[in-house]
Parts: C-alpha cells; structure tokens; sequence
C-alpha cells in the first residue's frame, strides 16, 4: 500500500515544507537551463521531442541541433521550436521536434547553449523492457521469494469478518507485497495479472524465457511473464476457494513499523506469524476506529472474474486443467458481482488510509467482455454495454484532483474490449477521456494533463496505454504527440530529468534510493519497480514527520505544482508499486513489438548478435582487417563474379594504410559494408576471463572515435555504420553495453565452423587449421545442422600472415558457389 498523505513514517525530524520552500527560493536566485529527452531513447519513426526548461525568464530559443556523441558531427538542425511560457520551477520552457530525424545512433540535442543527456534512435531501444520490469515483480513474491531466496509469510493466515469461521486458520501464502510495505490486496493483485496476461496476449512474441516458475534463473520454456502472472493466479484461487468465498485483503496498516526484510517480519497480530485475512462482507470494515465505505462486492468479484477468464484463455494450450479451472471460477465470480453490486474497499486500521475505490462498473464491464470471449455467449456483451454506458469515462480523467485509488483500475480496458467487439461507442467513450486529459495538459511543454495525486506515475501508464489503444483500434493519431509525451516523461523528459523506473535506462538518470528495506537498509538493488511519481506541493506539504535524509539534487525542479525526491525518506514519490509495475508491461512490449528490426530473430551473445534470422537461408559474408590485405583481388573479384555484396571491418591502421587506399575505395564502390574493427585493434577482455576488461569506457570510445575518423577520409558517413565487430572478435557484454551506448551494435561470427581460423599458421601446431578443413567444415555443418548455415555470418580474413601459405580465400568461389546450389543466398549487413 502507499502511503497516503498524513502517513506516520518511520523518521520524524523538522518540517520538510519549510525545506521545500528554502529550496525553491535558493533556486531561483540563478538562472539555470536543461534540456530533457527520453533517455532511453526513441524509435526511429516515432515521435520525437526534446524539452529545454529555464530558469531565466529572457531565454530565447529559435533552433537547436542534434549532434552524433561519438563523433561530435552535427547530424540535424531544425527551427521546429515552440515556446510554452513558464511551467512549474521554470520561467521559461520550449519544445523542440527533432521528429523528422531517423538515423539510427547515439546523440545529444544541444539548443540555447545546453546540452542534453544522451539518448539513442534506433529499432531496439525498448527491447527487454517489458521483461526487465518484472525483475521487480519477482522481488515482490510473498511466500518463496526469489530475490532472497528464502521465504516469508508462511503461516497465513486467520480469517476475520466471516460470520461463521471467524478466526479459524486459511492457506494463502503466495501473490506479491503491495508495495513496500507487505500487505497484499485482490484490488491491486487481480488487476496485475490481468494486464500481464493482457500484455502476453497481445504482444507474446516480445517476452523471454529466463527463468523457472519459482522465479530462480534457468529457463523452463514457459515465458517469464505466464510464470508471473500464474504466480498470482494461483494466490487469486486460494483467496477465493470456493463459490461466494472471497477474501479481499491480507495484514493491514499495523504492518508499518519500520523497514525490515518480508523474511524477518516481526509484527504481531495476535497470531504470532499468522496475519488477519479480511473476508469480504460488502459492508464496511476496519479493525480498529477507522472504516471504509464498502457497498457491496462486485469491485472484487469482477476483477476475479476477468483475471480468472482472461487466464483461462491464455493458459488453455499450456494447462488445460488450469484453464477449464478457471473458466468455472470465473463465471462464479462473475454471478456472486452481479448478485452484490457496489464497491468492497481495502480496511484500514490505525490510520484512516485505504485504497478508496468508489467505482465497480467498470470491474464488471471488463469482466462480462472477457466472459463473453471465453463463451461467445451475446449476453455478456449486452451485461458489458450495460455497464459500461454507466461510466463512459473514468473519472479521475479530466480532474484535478482524485482520492486515493478513488476510481480503480486507473484504466477501463473493459472499453478496449467491447470497441474490438464493434461496439463503436466505446471508442468514443476511449477518445473522450484521452480528450479530457489533453486539454488540461496542451499548453505546457510536456502536455501533461495528468493529476499530481499520489501515484501518478500509475496514472500515466494507465493514459499512455489508453493512447497506444485507441490509436491502433482507430488509426486516429490526434493523440500521438501527448502519447509520445507520456512516454518520454517515464523516461525522463519532465521537470527533474529521470527516469521513473528503477535501474532504467541503466546509464542514465533513474531512481537509486527508493523507499524499500531491499535497497534502503540492505543495499540490495531492485531494479524495475515504477515509482509513484511526482505529486502535488501542497501533498507533499502535508506529510507529517517527513524530511529527506540528504541533499536533494532535484532541488532548483522542485514548486509548488509538483515535487519528487529520489530519497528512501519520501515514501510519497519514490515507493516502487507491485501494480503500477505490471500496468506497464503492456505499453513497454507494444513499443518493442513496433520497433521489432530485421534483426528480431537474431542470435545473440553477450549483447551481440552472432547469427540472424535463422529461419531464412541467407548467408553474411564477413572479413577482417588490420595489417594484412593479400586476399583482397581475390575476394573483391569473387564477389563480382557472384553478384555478392559483402560486409568488411578494418581498422584504423588499416583505413590510413597508403597501400590500402585504392583497395578501400574499390570495396566502396563496389557496394560493400564498410566498418570499424578499432582503431588500433585492442584486445577489450582477457582471453582466460572474459567478464574482466582491459580497456577503459574513455579509452574504447576514444579508439573507436579515431577508427571513423579514418573511416571519413573515404566518405564513409557515421550514419551510414551501426555495426562493430571487436577486434578479435573477442568482447563481453560491458563492451557491448557501451557500444550500444553511442550507437553500435556488436556483430560478431557464428561459431561451428572454423571460418575465422583461416589466420592460424602452421607454427601453431595443433590450432593449426588448413583451407581444405576448413571448407569441408562448413559443408559438413551446413548438412548436419537443423538450420544449415541459415543467417550465418561467416567470417574471414581480407588478408594473412606470410608465413600461412595455404590461403582460404582461394577456396571462396568454389564455395560460394556450392552454397548457392543448396539454395542459399548472400546478403550484406
């Protein structure tokens, strides 16, 4: 649970809204400029757009420039600027549109004389991110906890408000912590794993296979995403064991006493390690002075219902026992809502804090249209239309203000659901709240329109979602430009220019002391986790015994609109959430779906691709060079003859070799990739231990910078070279992270066949290996092999030592020619 404002916590010192007012004063008193991007970059075709924020209310911006990092050349310029006035900490504020620019690379936007974090354009940048947020996820696991490897809360639980079984002991171990803290909710849980199946089952091909369904790495072909959710699936089916038995929560606000590991929790409810499982009675309910304001159970019993039947569609070619499970629990689910309409909120307990859903319509509405999927069944479509006209926009859309979780789940994918089924008015019911919300947000720099209420990093996944939805169900890109803003400002274009979530980008500005006993007092890092957000400076304000535990590097960001802090002491902004988490799992696997590359088959090993597309019988002819050339007529001549372009990575000695000279600017015109190798062909990692460097991040970037700079006497253009092969072809998944960094992707050969050994010297005994081995090698492996040489890359030498006479690119012709028989073609990188 987040903690609402007027939240007890932990730490009492001087009132931080004294400090918030000295901070903002102080940073006014100069004036400052920064320019904000997406961090973690942008697809080539998409929206694109810098925001340069100020502190001086006389700055004046007309253009601005994108400029490439490796090399410092200046790649784009526009006069794409409109000015916004002030805006939160700011005087002035500018958005500039670099949309039209798509070359692939890594770039900073410079404008007014500031420069911006790096950022990369290119096909992969949100590759694995929907992935890497369930990291988070499996840290949440209640029960056996991966993360730990140890287990917590093995005792729950004792039943309360049952009229019968009061007290009496139920098993529901499992599910995940809210947040953290260590309650657990249905309201939150169920909705999770809707949107994670959700996101599987829209976009399945995006999600890997790491780890087993304990959450421990090793895979166990079931992608990591169905492990999670049907973690919660199986949490949801012993919270409701039987028809018209549901639970709705476990432990309450007494849980907050102090950061502790779940393993090493401590707080007693009476029951020694047990912990009160809350019946639900859709009445009101609070164990100690403080209730809720429940009115019935259809909130609960609907999310049941569209998780228990989205999961039975999902899970039905995998588990088929599991999934006709589920459809049974689902429609029961869904007869116990209709029979008790109205809304069954979280207990409070000390304090008068709870998750304060006051909508259940849309619950039911997206349980009809999943029960009308799984049964074909007209009525459910008619129970959806019923329920949906009932609340056609949620609320919070449009508003200022919003209670905690007061209209929940912050998105109505029921209206998603029901447009796929013509239901035509629900895309207008879409279009109207994306409308909503934009007009509050169209005159400032980042059009947000979202609400600084607790939370509303979960609200902007919700809107980013919705956005991303409507435009593929209508083909309507009115909204894309707030979509794209949206995007941005999780990664970090807004007012403090971070990322808002946690380790992503890894090389960026993202959240590093989040409010957790994991990372706060153990040192443990959770990557993936969404923080809450920014929120409003009067919240803020009003959080009693707050005060951050160091100085704030966002402190000339912070104003009396909005604030965030990332400081383990302002659980406000900076908690990780179970489910804002899984709400973006959707959004995150549709950007990597859309941007899926040619080389979305690819093989890969750390970080760099050693194969392509293993399903089509395409062969990359690859050669290398750095102090020997012999084979070059050779080969050039081979090529020629066989209509072939192939791909050649040299060096920077090689480039400014006299002697190379016509030989390099022959491949060029014959059509041939033309690469870098580094400049002076450094050994990057030791050959014994190769996670181990020996290089610096300066000294690889700067190689590399002098490898195209003699890459440019031949007009070779940086935007025209995405791809390094590392000399000796040796490297680790560091070199490829930072090759990744200004715009390289490391290609590397496909092992099996010797190709690459065609260097060895008959000194070398028995590494030696002779042109005939290694031909027949090639054709033995082609045969043998389920997918022959299908997206091999296949390397040689443009040239050897002397002292290797018996010279593989003699047997080229004869082989190209071979391959090409058993139905291969050539292709260029």
């Amino acid at each position: 649970m987040r903690y609402p404002p007027g939240s007890p916590m932990k730490t009492s010192v001087l009132s931080l809204f004294a400090s918030l007012l000295l901070v903002t004063s102080s940073a006014t008193t100069h004036c400052a400029s920064w320019v904000r991007v997406n961090q973690l970059g942008y697809l080539p075709a998409s929206t694109k757009v810098a925001v340069l924020v100020s502190t001086d209310s006389t700055l004046d911006c007309k253009s601005f420039e994108v400029v490439e990092t490796l090399t410092g050349a200046v790649m784009y310029r526009s006069k794409s600027v409109r000015g916004c006035g002030p805006y939160a900490a700011f005087k002035s504020t500018f958005r500039l549109d670099l949309t039209p620019f798509k070359t692939p690379g890594a770039y900073f936007v410079l404008a007014a004389g500031q420069r911006s974090p790096v950022f990369r354009i290119a096909a992969d940048v949100y590759d694995h991110t929907a992935d890497f947020l369930l990291k988070y996820m499996r840290q949440q696991r209640c029960g056996y906890n991966p993360f730990l490897d140890d287990s917590c809360h093995t005792q729950d639980g004792y039943i309360i408000y049952h009229p019968t079984r009061d007290s009496s002991f139920i098993d529901v171990v499992g599910g995940w912590h809210d947040a953290s803290d260590y309650l657990q909710y249905v309201t939150t849980s169920a909705n999770a794993v809707f949107q994670m199946l959700f996101a599987y089952e829209s976009h399945p091909e995006v999600f890997s296979d790491a780890f087993a369904a304990n959450g421990r790495p090793g895979a166990n072909g079931v992608p990591d995403i169905l492990d999670e959710a049907r973690w919660g699936t199986q949490w949801l089916l012993k919270m409701n064991p039987a028809p018209e038995e549901m639970y709705n929560q476990i432990a309450d606000d007494r849980d907050h006493l102090g950061f502790r590991l779940p393993s090493l929790d401590t707080v007693n409810y009476g029951r020694g390690k047990e912990r009160p499982v809350y019946f639900c009675t859709g009445t009101p309910q609070g164990v100690f002075q403080y209730k809720n304001r429940a009115t019935g159970i259809a909130s609960t019993a609907g999310k049941y219902a569209s998780a228990f039947a989205l999961g039975s569609m999902v899970f039905a070619k995998t588990d088929t026992a599991l999934a006709a499970r589920l459809s049974v629990k689902a429609l029961e689910a869904y007869a116990f809502g209709e029979k008790h309409p109205g809304v069954c909120q979280t207990a409070p307990c000390r304090a008068p804090y709870f998750y304060e859903e006051d909508n259940w319509v849309d619950d039911m509405e997206l349980a009809a249209t999943q029960l009308y999927r799984l049964t074909h069944e007209e009525r459910y479509l008619n129970d959806a239309q019923k329920y949906g006209v009932q609340e056609p926009v949620t609320p919070w859309m449009g508003a200022e203000r919003a209670r905690h979780y007061q209209w929940y789940p912050f998105l109505n994918l029921g209206h998603v659901y029901a447009a796929r089924a013509r239901q035509k008015q629900f895309v207008e019911f879409l279009r109207d709240g994306l409308q909503r919300v934009f007009d509050r947000g169209k005159n400032n720099p980042f059009l947000f329109g979202v609400p600084f209420v607790w939370c509303s990093n979960n609200f902007v996944s919700a809107l980013v979602t919705q956005a991303c939805l409507y435009r593929e169900l209508t083909g309507d890109r009115t909204f894309e430009p707030m979509e794209a803003s949206l995007r941005d400002w999780l990664f970090g274009n807004n007012p403090w220019g971070t990322s808002m979530i946690i380790g992503l980008p890894k090389d960026g500005t993202a959240p590093r002391d989040p409010h957790s006993a994991f990372s706060h007092v153990y040192g443990r890092q959770i990557d993936g986790g969404l923080v809450d957000g920014p929120v409003y400076g009067d919240i803020f304000a009003s959080l009693k015994g707050v005060a951050l535990s160091k100085p704030d590097p966002f402190a000339p960001f912070q104003s009396s609109l909005a604030v965030y802090h990332d400081d383990w002491a302002d659980y406000s902004t900076d908690e990780p959430t179970m489910d804002g988490t899984a709400s973006l799992t959707y959004y995150l696997s549709a950007m990597e779906a859309e941007g899926k590359s040619g080389f979305s088959r690819a093989v890969f090993n750390e970080g760099g691709i050693i194969r392509c597309d293993t399903t089509k019988k395409e062969i990359y002819l690859v050669f290398t060079g750095h102090e020997f050339a012999d084979g070059a007529e050779v080969i050039r001549a081979t090529l020629k003859k066989h209509g072939i372009r192939a791909s050649f990575f040299f060096t920077g000695d090689f480039y400014r070799a006299p002697h190379f000279r016509k030989l390099i600017a022959g491949l060029k015109h014959d059509g041939h990739y033309l690469g870098p190798h580094s400049d002076k062909h450094l050994l990057y990692a030791f050959w014994e231990k190769r996670d181990s460097l020996l290089v610096s991040r300066g000294v690889f970037e700067g190689d590399l910078r002098d490898n195209f700079d003699a890459m440019a006497a031949f007009g070779i253009e940086r935007k025209n070279v995405p791809y390094l092969m590392p000399p000796f072809e040796w490297y680790n998944r560091q070199i490829s992270d930072w090759a990744r960094a200004i715009g390289l992707q490391i290609v590397n050969f496909t092992p099996g066949t010797s190709s690459n050994a065609d260097y060895t010297t008959p000194d070398m005994g028995e590494h030696y290996v002779s042109s005939d081995t290694i031909y027949s090698r090639i054709l033995a492996f082609e045969h043998s092999k389920p997918n022959g040489l299908n997206g091999f890359l296949l390397l040689s030498h443009i040239g050897t030592d002397p002292h290797r006479t018996d010279k593989f690119y003699r047997k080229l012709d004869p082989l190209i020619t071979s391959l090409k028989k058993r139905g291969y073609h050539f292709k260029r990188l």
